[in-house]
């Protein structure tokens, strides 16, 4: 028996130094590896994992949507959103979960920075996107403007929020500046900034028009600070980068690895500890 994470890049994923903190507080002789399995070879790796014992593992880019067709099972929280960023074998079935949404929520809250009644600006309508705008919108926030440049993926997400919270915006910096005028929060769900991504944000100047009281917070974890992070910093305007997002889907990811529920806090500050130590 052994868990893994799966990606491309996923090297530099901290989830082994936090998924091995955690079995090892919980005496759990369970190894936990990164896998490089790039676009295309995931059926491959389900027969792989299957033969080699892998019995659970963490998905991120590029996987979290197109697993959701190769799965046996998927839970109604991860049909929502149509990714998943956990996934276990459980009866001889691949069952898939997305813990994203809650993760952010409660990294979120545990900041002080409470999503309820905020307007929100989020960037991306990706896998990671869904996950956090739905979570967001059910946590109780006033309005999530998803902004995308594909505008029509920004309306297909926006269309599943059952409580209406959700309305799509274009993503250019005309438009987030108008947004950023109005948002008491800004979230970033793309990969722009990501160590080993080409792709950085063309213009920064929207995070001008955030309120001095705003707050921003970057989903990517690595590097730790973003560019984007950094420019809002240099605003004055409190920051947060993904790694509490990441402990906290970590935490929710285990208890369904082992199928059981978690003292949560507890398990936080193990993996938490384990971070700063690396």
């Amino acid at each position: 028996m052994s868990l893994q994470i799966i990606g491309d890049p996923v090297l530099h994923s901290k989830s082994p130094v936090i998924q091995g903190a955690m079995l090892a507080a919980l005496g759990l002789d369970l190894e936990y590896t990164p896998h490089v399995v790039r676009r295309g070879e995931l059926p491959q790796y389900l027969a792989w994992a299957r033969e080699r014992g892998v019995t659970g593992f963490n998905a991120t880019m590029p996987h979290k949507e197109d697993l959701i067709p190769l799965l046996d099972e998927a839970d109604p929280a991860a049909k929502t959103v149509g990714a998943v960023n956990t996934v276990c074998l459980r009866a001889g079935k691949w069952v898939g979960f997305n813990t994203d949404g809650a993760g952010a929520v409660a990294a979120l809250e545990g900041a002080g920075l409470d999503p309820a009644g905020l307007t929100i600006t989020l960037l991306g309508a990706g896998g990671a996107a869904k996950a956090v705008a739905l979570a967001l919108s059910a946590a109780g926030a006033k309005r999530v403007f998803v902004c995308n440049r594909t505008l029509s993926r920004a309306q297909a997400l926006c269309a599943q929020d059952p409580l209406g919270r959700l309305s799509p915006a274009a993503f250019d910096v005309d438009t987030l500046t108008a947004l950023a005028e109005t948002s008491q929060l800004l979230v970033n769900c793309t990969n722009l900034g990501m160590a080993g991504c080409d792709h950085q944000f063309e213009d920064f100047s929207f995070l001008e028009a955030l309120p001095r009281d705003a707050a921003v917070f970057d989903a990517i974890y690595h590097p730790a600070e973003t560019e984007l992070l950094a420019r809002a910093k240099g605003r004055g305007l409190k920051t947060l980068n993904g790694l509490p997002m990441l402990v906290n889907q970590a935490v929710l990811a285990l208890e369904h690895f082992l199928n059981r529920p978690l003292n949560r806090k507890a398990m936080a500050a193990v993996a938490a500890a384990a971070l700063n130590q690396t």
